[in-house]
């Protein structure tokens, strides 16, 4: 039997790659675990710093770093996340964004695995607006509407189709490729509606929508204040600089606001920097974190015609819960690879 020091001079890393996470992360799982990371962050079981940005200048690219400590009863999480963002990259065959979570053993420190990012970082975003859309949005939501036909459009989808009955989705893109390609992918799988449309222009997507998912890179509000209808919950991942911004700064100023972070959006989103910056609200119209409504130190929505609005800017805790959880499934699973470190 091995002694304690044996023990931790093994020294062993594990991989994930991008297939093993998606197998690992199933969505609902993930949003559970999304708001056991919320909570700890509103209780104070969680150390995360504002992100790190390095630019890289010769490639106009940038390199975030986010690290994460979380006290969890499933198991402390102690990550840190590279996201890499460089625009030249599809010019040679290879993604936009590059990115790797690297997991260290919160008893001793010493890395103990990798996880291809981008997936992760897909399927965690949609859990933490499922997690949102749970807790906020109305029970009897049966309409939906995507704005984004990338990969976390997607996410978004599988996610709030995982905690609330959905029949209809409208879709909007500009780019009908994208579209119809989002449509012929998500069709069929399990949770997701047969009536799957493409919205001929913004007002009509969000028109007679429940719930509203933005997740595009827009500088300027994507639908109108007046096109949407009492009582529907929206989630914004998209705008996560404060030249950015998806949802109109009047839906905003009449809406209940939660946020993932309040430091991190206050500092990161146009949604919110801007028309605080006009003078349509102050940062305490934020209502409450999300994990302050995981815990119910706060109610969420009071009644059926509120419009309640998340938004996220993502954050490290995340990403420590969603690969303490693909970790562990992958034992479960006997999925990944090990390699002498």
């Amino acid at each position: 039997m091995q002694n304690k020091e044996e023990q931790y001079n093994i020294k062993i890393m594990k991989i994930l790659t991008g297939e093993n996470v998606v197998k690992a992360l199933p969505m609902k799982e993930c949003i559970e675990a999304m708001k056991r990371g919320y909570a700890a962050l509103a209780c104070g079981k969680a150390d995360v710093p504002l992100r790190t940005r390095i630019q890289i200048p010769s490639q106009n690219a940038v390199s975030i770093f986010m690290p994460a400590y979380i006290q969890d009863s499933n198991g402390n999480a102690l990550t840190v996340k590279i996201v890499s963002l460089f625009p030249s990259n599809p010019k040679i065959g290879i993604s936009l964004i590059q990115a790797a979570v690297l997991v260290l053993d919160s008893t001793t420190g010493r890395p103990i695995a990798l996880l291809e990012g981008n997936s992760l970082t897909a399927i965690r975003t949609g859990a933490g607006s499922g997690a949102a859309t749970d807790l906020l949005a109305r029970e009897d939501c049966k309409i939906a509407a995507i704005f984004g036909a990338g990969v976390q459009g997607r996410s978004q989808l599988e996610a709030i189709c995982t905690v609330r009955s959905i029949e209809q989705v409208w879709l909007y893109d500009p780019d009908p490729i994208q579209a119809n390609s989002f449509l012929s992918e998500m069709s069929g799988k399990p949770h997701i509606p047969a009536d799957l449309r493409i919205a001929e222009n913004p007002d009509q997507a969000v028109a007679n929508a429940d719930i509203i998912c933005c997740a595009t890179t827009s500088t300027s509000p994507i639908f109108s204040d007046a096109s949407i209808k009492p009582g529907v919950h929206i989630n914004a991942i998209g705008s996560y600089l404060p030249d950015m911004q998806e949802v109109p700064g009047a839906t905003i100023s009449r809406a209940m606001v939660v946020v993932d972070s309040r430091s991190a959006t206050l500092a990161e989103t146009g949604d919110l920097i801007r028309p605080i910056q006009e003078g349509l609200f102050t940062e305490n119209h934020i209502y409450a974190e999300l994990g302050e409504i995981v815990l119910g130190s706060k109610p969420g929505r009071t009644n059926a015609t509120q419009i309640t609005y998340f938004k996220s800017v993502g954050l490290a805790v995340q990403d420590a819960m969603a690969a303490q959880l693909a970790l562990s499934n992958s034992e479960l699973m006997n999925i990944g690879q090990t390699f002498p470190f």
